[in-house]
């Protein structure tokens, strides 16, 4: 073992290096912006940065690629996805690697990530050739009424760190097919994977004879996104990140008439029913609520757990979460990774003791693991914590691996509970009661975009549509008529007969 942390950033720094050669992009030499690993804390490397002129030239550029990019047949679009998707296949070890060393996700989430953009590239390939439009019965004789979908334009895609590849690819795989051209402005602390992704993007476009010009990459700080915010000329703004976050993009999108698809914050929740398969409650509820060090939008915060069985659960988690391996997310052994930054520490341990002085008990965890080996990491336990009520801190996200446990009497107080939060992305209810499950998923229960039974609040499927309400946006992207969102719909009428009918039965002239 090391003494100090200098030998495994070398370590981590050679393996990013060979990772970026192997899928054929020129390492990094010096720059203003850094990336950097949570694995020990330090620098990687030096990048250069965006400026507000890059901005510009990328949207002039993908806006002059759009009018062609238009008109390409769908199906000969999605052979440029199709494309994208096999050399992902080819290079997902080194893809997952730079997730590992950049995001701090342990070995098989990474590769699960990866994973999940190969799938988001089948399903647009296949959405290449099924982007239907309708048609309608016409109150007119001898005229057809009928809708189509059209291109949107340039998409401004803004991803967060926790999910720093999939994210883009959900929007940008869908956007493309859909015949929009994109701009990435992917989060300041994955950079590595995000030159990884636009690389493979760019390579797939020369070998399928498609301009580069339909996708570009901006790395930079919030002042190259603001400029994709307030572009008259970018017409959706696809962001993921904080409600925050959003209450600054939204409202700026909508004041120049653009569009906007948020995915913001989570407070997710899953109630157990006295009924519960215990079994499969604690691998769902711990994966969800420890997963990705809790840095994901669907990690599980608040437990709901029915009073009769709630000492028996509690009790069984304490136990699962004091043997949680926690360490170097590359160690096979390991379930939990590091933190993402010092930052997410302090507001991890600002958050509990909030909740500890509104009476909150800590039943497991909530310690930091100090390690000779990478003293600037910020590697926690999981932590459960036990609270008399919904309030203060427990209504709201902290992203770090703190799961609120609370008890309920009836199912009616359960999803009362459950839906008292200002944030809707994700939920679940633990149940073998089928009457219970029903009204879960029906409009009196989950209030969330996404609602589960049997199964934890994160880990959704690229098929459905994913996002939520209230606070979380309201937006949906990958699956199901998620591509709506990256189109414009338009009504046509046409006359084959030789009389002008007008709607309605209007005469005139």
């Amino acid at each position: 073992m090391t003494s100090t942390a200098q030998p495994i950033t070398d370590d981590l720094r050679t393996s990013a290096r060979a990772a970026l050669r192997n899928i054929g992009v020129t390492v990094p030499k010096g720059g203003d912006l850094h990336a950097r690993t949570p694995l020990t804390g330090e620098r990687l490397f030096g990048l250069t940065a965006a400026t507000e002129a890059d901005a510009e030239e990328a949207v002039d550029a993908t806006r002059a690629a759009f009018l062609t990019w238009r008109t390409t047949p769908a199906p000969r679009r999605g052979e440029l996805v199709r494309r994208l998707g096999e050399l992902l296949s080819e290079h997902k070890s080194d893809l997952a690697d730079l997730v590992t060393i950049e995001a701090g996700k342990i070995r098989s989430e990474a590769l699960g990530e990866i994973q999940e953009m190969i799938d988001i590239c089948d399903f647009a390939v296949g959405l290449s050739r099924q982007l239907y439009g309708r048609t309608i019965a016409s109150e007119r004789p001898g005229h057809r009424l009928a809708e189509t979908w059209h291109p949107l334009g340039v998409v401004g895609v803004i991803s967060a760190f926790n999910f720093p590849a999939a994210v883009w690819s959900w929007n940008t795989a869908v956007a493309l097919v859909c015949g929009d051209t994109v701009i990435w402005k992917p989060s300041e602390l994955t950079p590595l994977i995000s030159l990884a992704c636009d690389h493979l993007l760019a390579r797939a476009a020369d070998e399928v004879g498609a301009s580069r010009d339909v996708h570009r990459l901006l790395l930079g700080d919030r002042v190259v996104g603001e400029r994709l915010v307030d572009d008259p000329r970018v017409a959706l703004v696809s962001a993921t990140g904080s409600t925050r976050m959003g209450r600054e993009v939204g409202p700026r999108v909508a004041a120049r008439f653009g569009r906007s698809l948020l995915e913001l914050g989570g407070n997710n929740a899953a109630i157990v029913a006295p009924s519960a398969d215990l079994d499969l409650a604690i691998q769902g509820i711990v994966f969800a609520a420890a997963g990705t060090a809790g840095q994901r939008c669907t990690t599980l915060r608040r437990l709901i757990i029915h009073r009769d069985i709630a000492d028996t659960l509690v009790e069984r988690l304490t136990a699962a979460y004091d043997k949680l391996p926690i360490g170097n997310p590359f160690d096979d052994t390991t379930l939990v990774g590091p933190l993402i930054s010092m930052t997410a520490l302090d507001a991890m341990n600002s958050a509990l003791a909030r909740v500890q002085a509104q009476g909150g008990k800590i039943l497991a965890g909530g310690k930091r693991r100090l390690s000779e080996e990478a003293p600037a990491a910020a590697y926690v336990e999981p932590v459960l914590v036990r609270v008399d009520e919904q309030s203060g801190v427990v209504r709201e996200e902290t992203f770090a691996p703190i799961l609120y446990v609370l008890t309920y009497d009836t199912l009616d107080e359960a999803i009362a509970l459950h839906n008292d939060v200002s944030q809707g992305l994700s939920s679940s209810i633990f149940t073998r009661d089928q009457q219970e499950a029903e009204i879960f998923l029906s409009a009196a229960g989950s209030d969330c975009g996404i609602a589960n039974v049997n199964v934890g609040t994160s880990g959704a499927e690229i098929g459905g549509a994913f996002g939520g309400e209230k606070d979380t946006g309201g937006g949906r992207e990958s699956g199901s008529d998620a591509w709506k969102a990256y189109m414009r719909p338009a009504t046509n009428t046409v006359n084959y007969s030789s009389e002008p009918a007008l709607a309605q039965g209007v005469s005139f002239l």
